[in-house]
């Protein structure tokens, strides 16, 4: 009635509506193609009643915890008094902590070293050269299947792919390499 009766653009008044809706202020129902808005002042009431009691119960369990939490805090304290013994054991303690990072950043500059880095270094080298071997056949076979069906020299290929005559010997290089 808006748009007929004052000249409001219809898309307005949907967008409004469709916000307060969006906000809760404003409920509505579909009811056959029309459609329904509604708002009662005691509903607001209610679900500002709703909301109060949530957050009076939210800080009612915080506010527990927060004793059980200050309750512990004050066991601890007197399960370890103040002495001149404990803050001479909490300086060591600090200062063991301290040798212990030194020590561990020593550790790391000596990695390259370490046996377990060798050795997971060593499976690292045997998976690339399966790799590469693995490829290499790949290459080859693949080479020789193209070069049967379309009639072309492999030369041709591998000179138009700019791959070497050495490509295809990997294994028999790594055995060289491995006997110097």
């Amino acid at each position: 009635m808006g748009p007929k009766m004052k000249g409001i653009v219809s898309q307005s008044v949907k967008e409004v509506l469709q916000s307060v809706v969006d906000d809760g202020l404003v409920q509505m129902d579909k009811i056959g193609s029309s459609n329904f808005f509604w708002s009662f002042p005691s509903q607001r009431g209610a679900m500002m009643q709703n909301r109060l009691t949530t957050v009076q119960e939210t800080q009612k369990t915080l506010r527990s915890q927060l004793d059980e939490l200050r309750a512990a805090v004050e066991v601890e304290r007197a399960a370890r008094p103040e002495s001149d013994q404990r803050l001479q054991d909490l300086d060591k303690l600090a200062e063991l902590k301290k040798e212990h990072a030194k020590l561990e950043s020593e550790l790391a500059a000596y990695g390259a070293c370490d046996p377990a880095k060798v050795e997971e270094k060593r499976r690292a080298v045997v998976l690339a050269r399966e790799a590469a071997l693995r490829w290499t056949d790949n290459y080859v076979m693949l080479l020789s299947y193209f070069t049967r069906q379309n009639g072309i020299e492999a030369a041709d290929v591998r000179t138009y792919l700019g791959v070497d005559e050495e490509y295809e010997d990997i294994e028999g290089r790594a055995r060289r390499d491995a006997i110097h």
